[in-house]
């Protein structure tokens, strides 16, 4: 492993063994809301994966790049038997499926399919950083990540998500819509 790796991974990468995970979405082209249900159905249809919550959908500022379209953005809880980087791949072969094309960072985008959590582990690669290190800074990440894990422990901060809720300084409006994500209920 180099001096830029890091991983704690507590025993993450045995196969079989069912990790909770919570994966953050985002959508800002098309029926944003479409998009991000159809994201949550391949999610709930991939292998020894069941979709256990979602939080509410958000409509969201961007984040980065402020001129674009505002964002609808929901956390999902699920549990999972891929190791981090199996779910990764699944996840980009998500994305691609549903419309994704390369664009530029912290651009407009069909969908955006994050891994925030994956139970206590803490991975950083080139490709892969767990926690999502933007996590503390982001309100509509936080937002709904604190509706569905107020008391889950971030490992690397060492609080709760509700503690990084109030903490956190990002003034980007976050507003609740009426539109409930529905995890299908399948058994992995």
């Amino acid at each position: 492993m180099s001096a830029d790796e890091t991983c704690n991974t507590t025993g993450s990468q045995m196969s079989g063994e069912m990790h909770r995970v919570y994966l953050g979405l985002g959508s800002n082209l098309g029926d944003r809301a479409d998009v991000l249900q159809r994201a949550l159905d391949a999610i709930a249809d991939l292998s020894g994966t069941e979709v256990l919550r979602c939080s509410s959908v958000y409509e969201t500022e961007p984040w980065g790049e402020r001129d674009q379209e505002l964002f609808y953005n929901a956390v999902a809880e699920i549990r999972t038997s891929l190791g981090p980087e199996d779910l990764l791949h699944a996840l980009k072969d998500i994305e691609r499926r549903l419309g994704r094309t390369p664009s530029k960072r912290n651009g407009p985008r069909l969908i955006d399919i994050d891994i925030l959590l994956y139970g206590s582990t803490i991975l950083r690669h080139a490709q892969l950083s767990i926690p999502h290190p933007g996590i503390p800074e982001r309100q509509f990440v936080l937002v709904p990540l604190e509706e569905i894990a107020a008391d889950t422990m971030h490992p690397v901060e060492h609080v709760s998500i509700r503690a990084l809720a109030r903490r956190c300084r990002d003034a980007g409006k976050v507003s609740r819509i009426d539109f409930p994500l529905t995890p299908l209920s399948r058994t992995p």
